[in-house]
């Protein structure tokens, strides 16, 4: 369950004119960091090479892809030169990078996401503190700039094991606020399939229902926690990605009323290979799985979920992963237990709201 106990913000007002943020944001000062910059595009190759320092000590069976981190360096919502922090030693190796990302759709609140990590090498000296102190000041610039009415928040996520992590979000004014489990099918179990109604098909993803997935993906998920409408730009990241297979996703579809598909359900699935030797399995991750809210109550959600699990399995797949809000709001998680997902690690998700 959540333990979020933070006052509700008063959105009477504009952001612009309820946030206080510090007007000018000095690099940090740290003995064992000989530069502190922003980072730059040609960045990446370091960065990632840090990351997979990272990847190593913290979460071995899974990693932060290249396309990832370039798409969200690329963002036109992310300006590298005053969003983005670099953390070098003498000899001008990226030891810690972080980011404070303001998100895109902003429908009923305005999200900033931070997002970094500091090198295992490195850690233990304080260095993760004044990156994190650097990003939740920027991230309350980027609010304080905002004219919208609405809720604040800077958010970041957690590993349930990474126990000095959370110390330090919460010694840096953060709330823990929602608990997102991951579960794992194994798919060398049966897998019951689940026939949908008369006038519903499902079909693989194709190209021309990217657009209607979207629109189905923000109509399905506008009653859950922390989610805002994903735009085009973001969309375009995630289904254009190397990882993204529409081969493997399923969608339930219904004829429209001007003669074309409408998208009323969804599990939609990358692969990225590179994990699957620290896994010891071929695995699959199913990125979003939503029902629009007017075709709820038919069981689409467990027909897309078991189409996809099939079309896994048949891809060679050993398991099929997913993360789930524990307090979803649909159920979901009750759901994926009893289409034989079992329970996994869990990552933790705080928030400062103003």
């Amino acid at each position: 369950m959540g333990r979020y106990s933070g006052r509700m913000a008063d959105t009477s007002a504009p952001l612009q004119d309820r946030v206080t943020a510090p007007a000018e944001l000095p690099l940090p000062q740290h003995p064992d960091v000989a530069t502190w910059r922003p980072a730059k595009r040609d960045d990446l190759d370091d960065i990632m090479t840090m990351l997979d320092a990272v990847r190593r000590a913290d979460h071995p069976a899974w990693s932060v892809t290249r396309t990832e981190i370039d798409d969200a360096m690329g963002s036109s919502m992310l300006d590298l030169a005053t969003d983005s922090l670099l953390a070098l030693d003498e000899s001008g190796t990226v030891i810690a990078f972080g980011i404070a990302a303001i998100a895109q759709g902003q429908a009923t609140r305005v999200q900033v996401y931070l997002d970094g990590a500091v090198h295992p090498d490195w850690r233990g000296r304080g260095i993760g503190r004044l990156l994190l102190a650097w990003q939740r000041d920027r991230s309350l610039q980027l609010l304080a700039a905002s004219d919208k009415p609405l809720p604040g928040w800077s958010m970041l996520h957690e590993a349930e094991s990474n126990v000095p992590a959370q110390h330090l979000a919460e010694r840096a004014g953060f709330t823990l606020t929602r608990y997102f489990t991951q579960m794992v099918r194994r798919l060398d179990e049966p897998i019951e399939p689940i026939p949908a109604k008369a006038d519903v098909q499902i079909v693989p993803l194709s190209a021309d229902l990217i657009e209607a997935t979207r629109v189905a993906r923000n109509d399905a998920f506008r009653d859950h926690w922390g989610s805002q409408p994903m735009t085009v730009e973001r969309w375009g990241h995630l289904t254009s990605s190397p990882e993204f297979r529409n081969d493997l996703s399923r969608v339930a579809v219904v004829p429209g009323e001007d003669g074309s598909r409408r998208v009323v359900a969804f599990a939609l699935t990358s692969v990225n290979e590179s994990d699957w030797d620290a896994a010891g399995y071929a695995k699959a991750y199913i990125e979003y799985v939503g029902v629009v809210r007017d075709h709820r109550g038919q069981r689409l959600a467990p027909a897309v979920i078991a189409a996809a699990l099939q079309a896994h399995k048949s891809a060679g797949i050993e398991r099929s992963e997913l993360d789930v809000d524990s307090d979803s709001p649909t159920g979901a998680n009750t759901l994926y237990q009893s289409m034989g997902f079992s329970l996994g690690d869990r990552d933790l998700s705080y928030v400062l709201e103003v």
